[in-house]
């Protein structure tokens, strides 16, 4: 049969049924999943050398005849064939290991073309597991076509791609080669042609084929930086896709009525009443964009990025009273149970005079956390509950997304059309989180937001010294707590794990309570995720009330707890946390000091004990938490060490996966495709527009679901 890039790939000459599955299982569902699957690197195998010019450790190409074969078995059983080859001017010994494949392959006499790395052993030069080819016998599928060279794998730059199981690289390159060779002459290429022309970039299937089969004079280095017209062009498409589909959400949304609020001398002074201390200017700039988004008779999109302890929880605060000051519901989601209890707490302290309800939810059904009101409440707080088919709103003007990074794209979504009539006028939608986001990742991830920013701490902001050491020095920092309790302050321990584990020689939190108990003359609390809701509430409420002074737990302390004579925090094994957590655990201390708490150039501290096991990417890791106390900074560390896709669990966050693109790498890029997207979408007519929305909803809904989620 005829392929086309739609042609599901079990029916590329050489995939079949059962490799059709593998390759599905790796999200290669048709050819063009295939021809994106792209190289991971390059070996320059174009360059051919005599043997005599070859060095040790490197790698390089030769053509030389068989001069001896030997097959052996090694103690155990394994095949091992020793070849000798010569050039006229040296000899070359090659190995292969479970050689059985090799039998009866090679004979003497024979011209063969090998690349490898090169190895002296016992003084004669070696090359392990080399690649080869038996020059006059034709690799199968490789001809003159889709002009590429006879061989696909020496004597050019050869492409290198990730295995997939049984799938080997070598196997992945002809099964890409046979897909280009009998693919018709030109691809849809739905990339505007003034946008290829601006930026001097091949069409689309000529950028494929050079992607995977990249000229000799092609520079290896722009190859593996993923720098040639055919790799950029391949990126900004995929940018540009993402991007255009972004922006037409946003003016999908901009289109639509949203809850028309307006603002009067009465509610301004509700407003003011809820801070506790002179708002940063940090904190009025935002709530002034989220009150005109809120005024505008359009839905609010807005994401909240707010560092550690910047006050965006007050605000947040402060915009739902402007709702219900205007006679609308809010629904506030966290992603856990222990920060919905927490926001539900600080709000009936805060909003008093409003009728605020607690919604938790079980694996089985839902449950209120608190008696069923008189009349609808206004505000709503709770988890995933809120989502479920039972809860629904009678009035609902504005959602407010805690956290936004740990829920799904489509949670968001689901949340904000649960008002009456969500259809015609969807509820106004704050997006929240305290793990800033690097701008490239933000484009990717919010680029359908308009985007506020708190970096400025409150007034009363102590300062916070954070220490790394050894956890040999632990008996001298347990002492360090002692003195520090004594003075009237609290302090958190926090550990990786609840119990002790057979697999880890870690600390738990557990025995370590036990521990610390008989250390300090001062009551010790304990809380993790593993006790119940009663029993968790209570410790967090004595700790609060000073009652407990000195708290053991597990990350559950991660977000939410807000005790400001709380002014130290020791984290145990912290190699074992990622940057991201421990700056959200570091922000448990420095809160905001109540007039009269806050003592002449006091400070906060965080140490951060570390096992002898850590190794270098973890010391980088503690290294720069120690540096500096901005997560903007820490997320861009953040973002260099760990890539950007374990930066948030892609299936939690709704991050798209990209294929090509690098957002750390391609930051330019995905700027460039930011402003490119929007000036196409300013001039082009419906028709171009509807070609561009189908080319999404055909080729990129399955990764980003860009069009249909909200």
């Amino acid at each position: 049969m005829a392929l086309s890039l739609a042609t599901e790939v079990k029916y590329i000459p050489g995939v079949g049924p059962r490799l059709g599955e593998l390759l599905a299982a790796h999200g290669v569902f048709t050819v063009e999943d295939l021809l994106y699957h792209l190289p991971f690197r390059y070996e320059d195998r174009s360059q051919l050398r005599p043997i005599q010019a070859l060095l040790s450790g490197e790698s390089g190409t030769v053509v030389a005849q068989v001069q001896t074969l030997k097959m052996t078995r090694t103690r155990r059983g394994m095949a091992m064939l020793a070849m000798t080859v010569g050039d006229g001017g040296g000899t070359l010994q090659c190995v292969w290991y479970n050689a059985d494949y090799l039998k009866d392959k090679f004979e003497s006499g024979q011209t063969v073309a090998l690349f490898g790395k090169l190895e002296r052993e016992y003084g004669r030069l070696q090359m392990r597991q080399p690649e080869f080819e038996i020059l006059g016998e034709p690799e199968e599928g490789a001809d003159e076509k889709a002009g590429v060279a006879h061989s696909l794998k020496l004597g050019r730059i050869v492409p290198v791609y990730e295995a997939m199981g049984a799938l080997t690289s070598g196997r992945l390159r002809r099964l890409v080669y046979r897909a280009l060779q009998d693919l018709p002459g030109e691809f849809p290429d739905a990339l505007p042609a003034e946008l290829r022309a601006r930026f001097k970039l091949p069409e689309r299937r000529a950028a494929l084929i050079a992607v995977h089969f990249p000229e000799n004079q092609t520079p290896i280095e722009e190859l593996q930086e993923a720098r040639t017209p055919a790799q950029i062009r391949l990126i900004l498409e995929e940018l540009f896709y993402l991007q255009a589909g972004l922006e037409l959400k946003r003016r999908r949304v901009r289109r639509q009525a949203g809850p028309a609020m307006i603002s009067k001398p009465a509610i301004r002074e509700s407003l003011k009443r809820l801070l506790p201390f002179h708002p940063t200017q940090d904190q009025k700039s935002v709530l002034r964009e989220i009150v005109l988004d809120m005024q505008s008779g359009r839905p609010m999109r807005r994401l909240l990025q707010g560092d550690v302890g910047s006050g965006k929880t007050i605000v947040a605060l402060q915009a739902a009273v402007f709702a219900m000051e205007n006679n609308y519901q809010v629904a506030l989601m966290a992603p856990t149970q222990i920060l919905a209890e927490q926001h539900y707490l600080s709000a009936k302290q805060r909003l008093a005079g409003y009728r605020v309800e607690l919604v938790l939810g079980g694996a089985a059904k839902r449950k209120r956390a608190t008696p069923l009101l008189p009349e609808p409440p206004q505000l709503v707080i709770g988890t995933q509950a809120l989502l479920e088919g039972g809860f629904q709103f009678s009035r609902l003007g504005l959602v407010i997304v805690d956290e936004q990074h740990r829920f799904g794209v489509l949670q968001r979504f689901q949340l904000m059309h649960k008002g009456a009539d969500p259809a015609t006028h969807p509820a106004h939608v704050l997006v929240m989180t305290a793990t800033p986001i690097p701008r490239t990742l933000a484009l990717a991830l919010y680029g359908d937001l308009d985007t506020s920013v708190i970096r400025q701490s409150p007034p009363g902001a102590l300062d916070i010294v954070t220490r790394v050491l050894p956890g040999s020095r632990s008996d001298d920092v347990y002492e360090f707590v002692r003195r520090r309790c004594a003075s009237g302050r609290q302090a958190y321990f926090v550990y990786p794990l609840v119990e002790e584990s057979e697999a880890l020689d870690l600390k738990p939190a557990q025995s370590m309570f036990e521990k610390l108990r008989t250390l300090y003359p001062y009551q010790v609390g304990l809380l993790h995720g593993k006790l119940t809701p009663v029993k968790k509430n209570a410790t967090m409420a004595a700790f609060r009330a000073g009652k407990i002074q000195v708290l053991v737990a597990t990350t559950v302390i991660e977000v939410g707890m807000d005790v400001p004579n709380a002014t130290t925090m020791v984290i145990e094994h912290a190699e074992r946390f990622g940057i991201a957590q421990l700056h959200q655990l570091r922000g448990r201390v420095g809160r905001p000091q109540p007039p009269g708490m806050r003592r002449a150039s006091e400070q906060s501290c965080c140490i951060l004990l570390h096992g002898p096991e850590c190794g270098e990417l973890a010391q980088r890791r503690l290294a720069a938490v120690a540096a500096t106390r901005d997560g903007f900074e820490l997320a861009e560390a953040d973002l260099k060490l760990r890539g950007p896709g374990e930066f948030f669990g892609t299936q939690q966050s709704g991050a798209p996966m990209f294929t090509v693109a690098q957002p750390l790498r391609d930051q330019a890029w995905m700027e460039i495709a930011r402003s490119e997207a929007r000036a196409y979408l300013d001039r082009a007519g419906a028709a171009e527009v509807r070609v561009l929305v189908e080319q999404i909803q055909q080729r990129w809904q399955r990764r980003y679901g860009l069009v249909e989620v909200g």
